[in-house]
């Protein structure tokens, strides 16, 4: 699935306040913020340019509202609040306050200055998506791009990454070479001197990558179908 857009986010909001039978006004008075802050004229900049909603008022109109992030994800993207279940098993979204992780996409992150060496995302281009609150404050989202991971992820959808998770045996990581490779695979072995990783395409070859060729490898923890 496409990754989440201005457009989407504010037709969540508009949509949150019809439920309740309010403006967009009414939705911001509740929830204790200028009456403005959700209205039309505040969603394009003088100079063109989308503005969007801060995470701080979306949670306040959901506190407001009485609506768990969940629930609001099913307005955003029907299909995002969904785990994606066929032949994996990674952990379903979590539940908790919303807010904004960076995502970029994979042929992006081959490019320097978006990771350091542990892995974590840094420096600037990268966009922003809504999910849900999780204990890594350096994780997040890659798009995939191309077949080279069908059926598993397909191009469009959206994969949350965890620098911090442990990885095991039989999980799906995303690892970026020296060579600014970055790929999504399962792990099968990791050795004092290489990782061996399975290959989600059966079109595409396994990789066995030299430790001293890995730059880094992060479990992906959620992924969008």
């Amino acid at each position: 699935m496409p990754t989440l857009s201005h457009g989407q986010i504010w037709r969540a909001i508009d949509q949150l306040a019809e439920q309740h039978g309010l403006s967009t006004s009414g939705l911001a008075r509740r929830a204790g913020l200028d009456p403005t802050t959700f209205n039309r004229s505040k969603r394009i900049t003088s100079d063109g340019r989308p503005r969007w909603p801060s995470t701080e008022s979306i949670a306040k109109a959901l506190a407001a509202t009485d609506t768990s992030a969940e629930q609001f994800f099913t307005l955003l993207a029907p299909g995002l609040s969904r785990l994606a279940v066929e032949g994996f098993a990674e952990d379903p979204p979590p539940k908790g306050p919303l807010h904004a992780i960076p995502q970029i996409g994979f042929a992006q992150a081959g490019n320097g200055g978006f990771f350091d060496d542990a892995g974590f995302p840094v420096g600037a281009g990268w966009e922003e998506i809504v999910f849900p609150e999780i204990d890594d404050v350096h994780a997040y989202a890659l798009e995939i791009k191309g077949d080279s991971m069908i059926p598993v992820y397909r191009d469009g959808d959206v994969v949350v990454v965890s620098p911090k998770a442990d990885v095991r045996k039989g999980d799906r990581v995303v690892v970026k070479t020296r060579d600014g490779e970055v790929l999504a695979k399962e792990l099968v072995r990791k050795t004092l001197h290489h990782v061996e990783l399975r290959s989600l395409n059966p079109a595409h070859e396994d990789r066995q990558i030299p430790l001293v060729q890995l730059e880094w490898m992060a479990r992906i923890i959620w992924a969008s179908q």
